[in-house]
């Protein structure tokens, strides 16, 4: 399956290419860089990250301040029964 966004896609690989030679990089290691980006998307902007869960169904770690918003826009916008099937937003 391709990616539908290919700027999305690039912008991933870019990241995997400055990984040096010799050296590997994690699943969870990009995974944590992510998540550094989405914690503080705020300081670029309005920007949906109450669409990312992690694989437990919990938003963002250390997302608390935003996390009452995250919460009603995800209520407001059809999730509840996501939220409260994980638990998120409890």
């Amino acid at each position: 399956m391709h990616p539908k966004n290919h700027h999305l896609a690039y912008e991933i690989l870019s990241v995997v290419s400055e990984i040096p030679l010799g050296k590997v990089a994690t699943y969870g290691q990009i995974a944590r860089l992510v998540s550094s980006v989405l914690r503080h998307a705020a300081d670029y902007g309005d920007y949906p990250c109450h669409r990312v869960v992690n694989a437990s169904g919990r938003l963002v770690p250390g997302w608390a301040a935003q996390q009452a918003v995250a919460c009603n826009r995800m209520r407001a916008f059809g999730y509840a029964p996501y939220l409260q099937s994980h638990k998120t937003c409890l």
